[in-house]
């Protein structure tokens, strides 16, 4: 709950927001709605039917895709921050803790801005009644974000101005997106904030969120933030399993499959099953694995998985160590 300067500092940027965003998106198609704190943006012809491209792009052909977009509006790709992470969590959790010593410490600097593909691990993802990952969420995915210093309100604007000149130039269109959230700021320890989220037909993509320290406010930043598997779910309407996992998709286990294409990320970024810390993180996710779904080895997913992560940093273990440490945790 934020208090005192700090709740007076949100207050004054919440109520500038819609006016900057009116600015900012200044086609006369966009409706905006305010009621109170909520906030709706919604384009005219909403209701035109979506159409998928017939041929959905190759991962890497969507991330060369977004790579030359977001250059494009002036936020060139950076290198991913670690997998080990150590600070608040053990592992990278989102592409927003690039930003942690502008917002965190009040320093003028972050470890990283532009561009982000970032592979992350987290362990929130929405289950279905028998504990199972719903469709749209796994544990381990790259967070697709751009992640930059701002001076003002007018930066904020023209980054979701960008970001929907980056969607556009993937082959979404304006009439199929839309804005919501409230306009009510949050504090989460040392920084402070206010979280817009976007959709696309219907389909939460992800969310557009301004931060300040919150005791030294001029350290103002914008991370935006979708994930590239979310982002191809809704470009290429196909079925989820089959989109992440590929041939594999019914091979096994969701469950399982998952947590081999996590532990290909963890094991290829060195970190290895251990009682606790990052390493716990490891042996609880190879954990999960169903011995009875991999008696003929993980090779195969393994490969495959290693493939994809690879495409967004070099792996410090080579895919087949990977398979026999997973394998031989499994029998453990």
């Amino acid at each position: 709950m934020l208090t005192g300067t700090a709740r007076t500092t949100g207050d004054a940027l919440a109520s500038r927001i819609p006016s900057v965003l009116r600015g900012a998106l200044a086609h006369p198609r966009w409706e905006f709605t305010i009621d109170g704190p909520h906030v709706d943006i919604l384009h005219q012809r909403r209701g035109t039917p979506y159409r998928p491209p017939r041929r959905p792009p190759s991962w890497r052909e969507l991330l060369r895709s977004l790579e030359t977009a977001f250059a494009h509006v002036g936020a060139p790709r950076d290198d991913c921050l670690p997998l080990r992470w150590g600070r608040d969590t053990e592992l990278t959790i989102s592409a927003i803790q690039a930003l942690d010593p502008l917002l965190k410490d009040g320093r003028p600097q972050t470890y990283r801005r532009g561009f982000l593909p970032q592979p992350v691990v987290r362990f929130t993802g929405e289950r279905d009644t028998s504990g199972d990952l719903c469709d749209g969420f796994l544990t381990s995915f790259v967070n697709i974000s751009c992640v930059q210093p701002v001076g003002g309100l007018d930066e904020y604007g023209a980054i979701l101005d960008g970001w929907f000149s980056v969607l556009s130039q993937l082959g979404f269109h304006a009439r199929h997106l839309s804005v919501h959230g409230t306009l009510t700021p949050w504090l989460r320890r040392e920084v402070a904030g206010i979280t817009l989220h976007f959709r696309h037909v219907g389909l939460d993509l992800g969310d557009i969120v301004l931060l300040w320290n919150a005791k030294d406010p001029t350290r103002m930043a914008v991370d935006l933030g979708t994930g590239l598997e979310r982002l191809a779910w809704a470009r290429t309407q196909q079925r989820w399993h089959e989109l992440v996992y590929g041939d594999f998709a019914g091979t096994a286990p969701p469950t399982t499959l998952d947590a081999i294409r996590t532990a290909t990320l963890l094991l290829g970024s060195g970190i290895t099953p251990a009682p606790r810390g990052a390493g716990g993180v490891t042996r609880r996710v190879i954990g999960t694995i169903d011995p009875e779904a991999v008696r003929l080895g993980v090779s195969a997913v393994v490969r495959e998985a290693y493939g994809y992560w690879s495409l967004f940093g070099g792996l410090r273990a080579p895919w087949p160590q990977i398979a026999c440490a997973i394998e031989e945790e499994v029998r453990r």
